[in-house]
This record gives C-alpha cells, structure tokens and sequence, in this order.
C-alpha cells in the first residue's frame, strides 16, 4: 500500500479512525449486526464518533435501543438511527431497505457485519439454510437494494463502499457448496462446513460487486481475527467452539491463542471502509487492516465461482442486480 500510517495485529479501530477522520466527517454509515459486544457495535461506536450519520441495526429491536443507547451515552452528538433488520427473511431485508430508501440521505458506507454463526439446521420462510441465508443471501439482497442510496453519493472524488465482515474461515474446506445453498439438506449439513462456505462467499460477492459495478462501487472484504464475541456465549456456537479448540469448558476463551480485543478486531472494518489507499484496490481482502489477498483462498476468489455465485444468488431472490 501506498504511505501513510502502518497498521498490525494490535491497532485499535479508534487508531484507524483518527488515522482517517477526515474521511469519516459528513459520511453517513450503515452497519449491520451491532448488537452488545460484537464487532458491529464496536465498528458503529467507533464512527460515530465522527460520522453525520450511523445506522444501526439489528432483528431484536430491544436489543437494538440498548446499543443506540450505549453510544448515545458515550458520545452524546452522535447521529444513530437504529434500523429493525431480519437478514434471514427476504421481506425483512425488503421491509427495512424500503425504510432506508425512503430517507433523503444518501448511504456512502454499506457494512455487511451481522451473521448466524454455527447454529443449528434450520429453513427460512424462503426455503433457505438459516446461515447461508443470514450470511449470504440476506447481505446480497440488501445491498442490492441499497444500491441506488449508495450511487446517491458517488461524486468525482468520491466512491461508496461495500464491506463485508468474512474471516479466516475462508479458507477453510472447499468453498460454496451450490446444491446446499440451492437445495439444503439437513442430513449434509455441518455448523462449520456451513460457516466456511458463508464466509467464502462474502469474499467472492466482494469480488464480482466491483466487477460489475464497473467503478461505481468499492467492495471489500476481510477477517477481523479471532475475537471473544457474544457469538462465543451463543448456545449453538459454544461447541463448535470448543471443538476446535477456541473455548474451554468453563465457556472461557482459552489463554495462549492469538486473540484480539473487540476493538482490534473492528479495526480492520473501519480501514477497509474509510482507507483511502484501497479506492485503486477494489475487491481486496484485508487482515490486520492491510491489504492481504494472498490470504484468500483459491475457491475464495476465482472469478468464475464469483461470478456463478452472483447468478445463483440472484435466482434465489428473484431478481437481478443492477446498477
């Protein structure tokens, strides 16, 4: 990358964002999955500190008021709008982009953060496995629904972004599995399995969205590191979490592996959404808040999934993308 301030394993999201405050002023920020104690939270606390505009959102909206809350109290100029979203229902997504789009404002900054996190086989009211669905589906939907809010604020100096939260896992396993996204079967289906195929395809969308948007919108996508999270309290994950080795029995992250704090681990997001060094790097996945495509899995970044990925997941919504 180009110069300006370097950073690593241990910077903080509030060093990135006053590495790049002049770029966060005026800009209006939708951060999806902010809920107490997770990387969304600390991503929408952290800009909001500087940002005219930070949306928040979340399925619970009790939840929802205590994070709104959490920051108003902390920064009390704050501009929160907290936004009810379902990621793993199509008219969810369909109710609460309408909301957005219904607003004057324009959306420069779309984080795709939230995710259901090795839980349990179970189908959405559209048919679809809860995770692939909340990961995947509901994140393309929504983005695509937000597109035109975010070409409201393209100006010739200025490209909006599209970020979404991936992780190492990645890597991990073969890639999108297009039967189990198409056609989920609960006899093959794996927490983790499903995870990884998630995660993969939040690479690859990154990839394809801007291809075809042709310079009209940046995307991005990263791995945070490993973070003790409220996903890492959650009934489902906690043995998937203690399969591999990241929770002990006492449900306690184990000492000794390579943990970030919730604010090192929402660094990352908030450099892939206000770096201005990446603006000639669309499609790149970050680690560390620094350009790391040589991290990406092959099945991870293969224009040809990427691009069946785009067209499969557009019959499953029933509509195509368009800029």
């Amino acid at each position: 990358m180009s110069t300006g301030p370097a950073f690593s394993f241990t910077t903080t999201a509030d060093q990135v964002a006053t590495a790049f405050v002049n770029e966060i002023k005026g800009k209006n920020v939708l951060v999806t999955g902010t809920s107490l104690k997770s990387l969304g939270f600390e991503t929408a606390r952290v800009i909001a500190k500087h940002a005219n505009l930070v949306i928040i959102t979340g399925y619970n909206a009790e939840r929802l008021k205590l994070s709104e809350e959490a920051i108003k109290e902390e920064i009390p100029q704050a501009n929160i709008y907290p936004l009810v979203l379902d990621l793993s229902s199509f008219a969810g997504v369909r109710k609460a982009a309408a909301e957005i789009n219904a607003q004057a404002e324009p959306l420069h900054v779309l984080i795709n953060n939230a995710a259901a996190s090795f839980v349990d086989f179970k189908l959405t009211a559209d048919g679809l496995e809860t995770q692939l669905a909340t990961d995947h589906v509901g994140p393309f939907l929504f983005t695509k629904l937000l597109t035109p809010k975010l070409l409201a604020s393209a100006t010739p100096t200025y490209t909006p972004r599209v970020v979404f939260v991936s992780s190492a896992a990645q890597a991990l396993g073969t890639g999108v599995d297009f039967d189990a996204l198409e056609h989920p079967d609960p006899a093959k289906y794996s927490k983790q399995v499903a995870y990884a195929q998630a995660k993969s395809a939040n690479c690859l969308t990154a990839i394809e969205l801007s291809k075809r948007s042709e310079g009209k919108i940046n995307a991005y996508s990263l791995a945070p590191g490993m973070i003790f999270t409220n996903v890492h309290e959650k009934e489902d994950s906690i043995p998937v979490l203690q399969s591999i080795g990241h929770v002990g029995e006492d449900g306690k992250a184990v000492d000794g592996l390579p943990w970030k704090t919730l604010s090192q681990g929402a660094a990352t997001t908030v450099a892939a959404a206000f770096d201005p060094r990446l603006n000639d790097k669309p499609g790149a996945f970050l680690e560390d808040s620094t350009v790391a495509d040589h991290l990406l899995a092959p099945h991870s970044s293969d224009p040809v999934t990427a691009e069946k990925l785009w067209s499969v997941t557009e019959k499953i919504i029933g509509e195509a993308f368009v800029f």
